[in-house]
């Protein structure tokens, strides 16, 4: 445990926060800063892309939702709460900055996931950076590592947290033994695992939209009744994100180092921006053009961090939870209890469930995407699915510490091994969204992509033209 910590603070502390960070703001000046000079266009393509092209396929409005299903749950009731206990207030600070940054690579993290994705046979699609890094780099060996990290870190670490966080939560409010709860978090699990990702997003666009809007509204509830507090909350925050005496951190002592080591990793764990795992979902998108989904998966990043973990974060600060000393999601459950009564332990309890459930979900598809790209058998894969399961069962009786650790390691090795290859493939992300760009300028109200020919042959054309 003492070796993880180490590794995962070496890590965490700039190393991978740091690539990562570094990476956001690459992407922001290479595409002229989607994030800002498209941002309108984030809520016309959830309106615009609500069907599938292909009334088999999933459609944009669906993949993203099933994407949020991954997004929009522990990372934004539970990361945010270990992020304020562990870094102090200004932790905040580093989350919003990963997820602005963020933007622009969950953008061109859709758009490759896209470009280089392959059918199913079924209507439906599968892809990823495993995909993108075989195909588009021609590199097996990364695509390799990075799908084994996929394999374990998504479908038993990240499946493992989320399974814990819905334990800890119905423990704080029915006494019953963790397995128990395990066990029948599982079998509500594998109805919809065991459908494939058609049902997984059909779940996903019916209940993700409810849950987030509930759950946005209680907590804008309860930082409406403090709101005198508001300046004062969001100016501790920006203090404390450049605080280097521990000494005036308060009696936690935070610094920059903690406000940055667990804002960032936070953060990445709630918008998931770099780390490879929404690729997949975006990749089952049927859409006109790639780019129509990459602002779907913008949208996605702002709307966990900046919105839903915001929500949770000042709810905790207004409160004044923090100084209870609790952590993960016992500190999510006692500042919604302090902001609205007795019961608002219970609907954080409900939200929790209902989050986890659909997280853990998404979590072990994503795993099995990358296992399929490795060994597309269908005995391993239902063995595959068998064994996240059974740890999900467990994961009630694992210290959470140590899950947590395991979760931190596991994201530092898929940002090592995906964010090369996305500075690597980024000329394929510009030759889409200036083709997106000139069809508009063209008068095309709807541009729409040749998913006929090769992007590939398509870039090296263009590039032989331009030498020629």
């Amino acid at each position: 445990m003492e070796f993880l910590q180490t590794i995962n603070n070496i890590f965490w502390g700039w190393l991978v926060a740091g690539l990562l960070l570094g990476t956001g703001i690459f992407f922001a000046f290479r595409l002229s800063f989607p994030q800002i000079r498209y941002f309108p266009q984030l809520f016309n393509a959830l309106t615009n892309n609500k069907k599938s092209v292909d009334k088999k396929g999933v459609s944009g409005f669906g993949a993203l939702c099933a994407a949020l299903s991954s997004q929009v749950g522990t990372g934004s009731l539970v990361g945010v709460a270990t992020a304020l206990a562990s870094g102090g207030p200004g932790a905040i600070f580093w989350m919003w900055m990963t997820a602005i940054l963020g933007m622009g690579i969950s953008f061109s993290e859709a758009i490759l996931a896209i470009l280089f994705r392959e059918s199913n046979g079924d209507g439906t699609y599968r892809g990823g950076p495993a995909y993108y890094i075989s195909r588009g780099l021609n590199c097996k060996p990364l695509a390799i590592a990075f799908s084994i990290s996929m394999i374990i870190g998504m479908g038993f670490f990240y499946a493992m947290v989320q399974g814990n966080s819905v334990i800890l939560a119905t423990k704080g409010v029915i006494d019953v033994h963790p397995s128990l709860i395990g066990f029948v978090l599982v079998a509500l699990v594998s109805v919809i695992i065991f459908g494939g990702v058609k049902r997984i997003s059909d779940f996903a666009s019916f209940f993700v939209p409810f849950l987030s809007v509930g759950y946005i509204c209680l907590s804008l509830f309860i930082i409406s009744t403090n709101v005198e507090k508001l300046p004062e909350i969001l100016a501790l925050i920006i203090k404390q994100a450049f605080n280097f005496d521990s000494a005036a951190g308060g009696a936690a002592g935070y610094t920059i180092y903690m406000a940055f080591r667990y804002g960032v990793a936070r953060g990445l764990f709630s918008n998931d921006a770099g780390n490879g795992t929404t690729p997949s979902m975006h990749a089952t998108a049927i859409v006109n053009h790639p780019v129509t989904q990459g602002f779907t998966a913008m949208f996605g990043t702002f709307f966990t961090t900046i919105i839903v973990c915001s929500c949770t974060a000042f709810t905790i600060l207004l409160t004044g939870s923090l100084s209870s000393g609790k952590t993960g999601v016992e500190l999510t459950q006692f500042a919604f209890n302090l902001g609205v009564g007795d019961w608002g332990k219970h609907v954080v309890f409900i939200a929790m469930v209902l989050f986890g459930f659909k997280s853990i979900i998404a979590d072990i598809y994503y795993g099995e995407v990358n296992l399929r790209w490795i060994i597309d058998n269908k005995v391993i894969t239902q063995l595959y699915r068998l064994l996240c399961c059974s740890l999900v069962i467990i994961c009630g009786m694992i210290p959470v510490a140590t899950i947590w650790e395991l979760v931190d390691f596991a994201a530092a090795m898929l940002i090592i091994f995906n964010v090369p290859a996305l500075l690597l493939l980024s000329k394929y992300v510009i030759f889409a969204l200036r083709d997106y760009v000139q069809q508009k300028k063209s008068g095309i109200k709807d541009p729409k992509w040749d998913y006929e020919t090769d992007v590939k042959t398509r870039v090296m054309s263009k590039q032989i033209k331009e030498l020629s």
